[in-house]
Parts: C-alpha cells; sequence; structure tokens
C-alpha cells in the first residue's frame, strides 16, 4: 500500500470540502427575469453570505441610474450595493428598466406586481424594503415609494428626490418613511433642488436627513464600496425606530 499517495489523496479530498464549503458560504449575484403584464423585468439579485432561503432577511430595492440599462445595474450593483450586502446580511434587487422606459416614467407600470412576485421569492423582513436609486435611480426610487408606500421603510437617493413634489398627494405618501439624500457639492442642480426637498419635508415634521458630500459631483465615490456602511447603518436606522407605524 502506497501510504504517501493516500495521504495525499485525502489532503486533496479535504481541500475540495473546503473550497465546496467556501463556495456556498459566499454570497451570490443571480439574474433573475419576471413577466408582469407582458412586459419582461430583468434584475440582479445579491444574496447574503450563506444565504438560507428558509431564513427571513432584510433587503434592498435599488435603481441604477442613466438609461438603466443592465450595464448600469452591473455598475451601481459592484459600486454601492454588492460588497456590504452580502457581508451584512442583506437581500439586494437590482432592475433594468423594462422596455427601455425609465422606472419614473412608464417603467414604473411593473409596480406593485413586481414587489408581491419578490415577497413570493424570498422571505423578506416585515415584507418590507429600503427603496433606493443613484440619479435618475434616486428619481424612480423616490416615484415607487410615494406610489406604493406600504412595501418600503426608507427611501435614498443618491442623488435623488421626489420628481412629483408638486402633486400633495405624492408627498403625503412619505410622510411615515425615513428620508435620505445625498448630493455632491459640485453637482449644484442637484443639491440645491435636494436642499429644497429636505427643507420641505422637515417643515412637514417628516424624518429626513440630506448629506452634501464635499469635493463630489454627481457620482459620489464617497458611496462606493466600504463607504456604502452609512446607507446600511441607515436601512438599520430606518426599521428600528424612525420609520412610523
Amino acid at each position: 500500500m502506497n501510504v504517501g499517495r493516500c495521504r495525499w489523496s485525502r489532503l486533496l479530498a479535504f481541500a475540495a470540502l473546503l473550497l465546496s464549503w467556501s463556495c456556498c458560504a459566499r454570497g451570490e449575484v443571480q439574474e433573475q427575469s419576471k413577466v408582469i403584464g407582458g412586459t419582461t423585468v430583468i434584475y440582479d439579485v445579491v444574496l447574503p453570505n450563506g444565504y438560507d432561503p428558509a431564513k427571513t432577511y432584510p433587503a434592498v430595492l435599488a435603481f441604477p441610474g442613466g438609461d438603466q440599462t443592465y450595464d448600469m445595474v452591473q455598475g451601481t450593483l459592484e459600486r454601492n450595493w454588492r460588497l456590504l450586502g452580502e457581508r451584512l446580511g442583506y437581500i439586494i434587487i437590482v432592475p433594468e428598466a423594462p422596455d427601455g422606459e425609465l422606472f419614473f416614467e412608464g417603467g414604473a407600470k411593473v409596480f406593485p406586481e413586481f414587489l408581491v412576485k419578490l415577497l413570493a421569492d424570498y422571505k423578506i423582513l416585515d415584507n418590507k424594503f429600503h427603496i433606493a436609486g443613484v440619479s435618475n435611480g434616486g428619481l424612480s426610487a423616490f416615484k415607487i415609494a410615494s406610489l406604493y408606500p406600504q412595501y418600503f421603510w426608507s427611501v435614498t437617493g443618491l442623488p435623488g428626490l421626489l420628481f412629483d413634489a408638486a402633486k400633495p398627494n405624492y408627498v403625503q405618501a412619505l410622510s411615515k418613511m425615513c428620508i435620505y439624500m445625498y448630493a455632491g457639492s459640485e453637482d449644484s442642480g442637484w443639491l440645491n433642488s435636494e436642499k429644497k426637498q429636505a427643507d420641505l419635508f422637515r417643515s412637514k415634521g417628516y424624518t429626513v436627513e440630506f448629506s452634501e458630500e464635499k469635493g463630489e459631483g454627481h457620482v459620489m465615490h464617497t458611496l462606493d464600496g466600504e463607504g456604502a456602511m452609512r446607507l446600511f447603518k441607515q436601512f438599520e436606522q430606518a426599521r428600528h425606530g424612525c420609520a412610523k407605524q
């Protein structure tokens, strides 16, 4: 019997077992699609490290910026959401604009059915999401939050704001949510608009936090990677106290 060969075989088998455990413990990105009223919605889902489908997790629905294509989905996922979503135990969902229609425009037609289907697929804590977005995605987040507030703990724009603030019912719909707004100090148009809207929300007694990111433009790198910890801390804040029941 070749003792050395047997020992080497056992070591290889043990290493393979460790590798398989490691792969299973890591987070996972899944490309998914749903057909809603004849419209196909394509989206990426990030699952937490060690994801167990029998367990319940907090979740973030995040919208990409620009034309909200799949490239933009992947970009914001890697910049702002995946690293800490996996580590902190969040399910992250980032959809592509259906049929090329931005979510704060015609793409809103897939809601609330899209949310209902997500809740059927995943065990989401308290059946509520945190909703967020970058630029056009921020406009989308505020739009969908104002239309279906019962599904959300908080709304975050990085940057982003409520495009329909002239409509009192849309503004009122945000009253029970925690509102978080970010704008770069070099992005004067968005900065001034968000400041004005944050003041409007405060005047109505809403819970709103506004952050001017010094030295940043429209794309705020202070919220990339580990910098997104501020976003996740606010999500926890929203769920544990600032959101009104």
